[in-house]
């Protein structure tokens, strides 16, 4: 993928290891021909002209804050093209007080019960995505994800609520069946998110994992390219009606 360009912004809470996790994404995307430039500082997000260049935008930022006019550069970004593609925390545990940030993204964790538990992941079969395509259903030990999720997303892969290992107040109600891995669209941009990988080594542990935020980056790239070959306008998409 030459000519293509991404950018990691890692930081946030230490737990998640995002140095690891960014130098390891970082390897994948350049094994794909991708060049990645490393951050850790939202101050990455200032120039939205710059981020309008990228394929891709890959944060790894638990908790912390993000001002508004950071998320909007990277919603517009995202709008025109740019890819956004993460993981665990780092996407949807992050930035908690930023309702357009969890609009963007898909979803919002709310617990993993249990602490590290092990689970099953499901592939879902009747999905046409190439991201699963060929993968099976596999095992994990890690923090198992119950996240508020955009109905709007398309599941590749889920994993089931209650776990019977594991009692909590949730415990009374249906089982559910939890996404874990989902793409949706912003803009003209393609979204993906693994809600897998509390810590860099759950990649080793299952390599399922690693493959499915491999070809999620490649799936989220591709959009722009798209964008750009199509002559694809954001503002189609721009409103300031807006309510808070």
């Amino acid at each position: 993928m030459a000519g293509k360009s991404a950018l990691i912004v890692w930081g946030g809470w230490d737990g998640h290891e995002p140095e690891k996790v960014a130098r390891r994404f970082a390897r994948l995307l350049e094994n794909e021909g991708v060049s990645v430039r490393i951050a850790d500082t939202l101050e990455a997000f200032g120039d939205l002209e710059y981020l309008k260049t990228l394929h891709l935008i890959v944060p790894i930022w638990t908790n912390g804050k993000l001002p508004g006019g950071l998320c909007s550069n990277v919603s517009v970004a995202v709008a025109s093209g740019v890819g956004l593609a993460g993981n665990h925390g780092g996407m949807c545990d992050a930035f908690r007080e930023n309702t357009e940030w969890q609009f963007m993204t898909g979803g919002n964790w709310v617990s993993h019960p249990g602490g590290q538990v092990p689970y099953t992941v499901e592939i879902n079969r009747g999905s046409s995505s190439p991201i699963v395509e060929g993968l099976e259903d596999f095992e994990v030990v890690s923090e198992q994800y119950y996240l508020h999720v955009d109905p709007a997303v398309d599941v590749l892969a889920t994993t089931r609520f209650p776990n019977p290992r594991v009692v909590y107040f949730h415990s009374s109600n249906r089982p559910v069946d939890m996404p874990v891995v989902w793409t949706k669209r912003w803009g003209h941009g393609r979204v993906f998110y693994n809600s897998l990988g509390h810590v860099d080594s759950v990649f080793d542990q299952a390599p399922a994992a690693q493959e499915l935020m491999r070809r999620g980056f490649l799936w989220a790239i591709e959009g722009k390219d798209i964008a750009l070959e199509r002559g694809l306008d954001p503002a189609v998409f721009f409103n300031d009606a807006k309510m808070y």
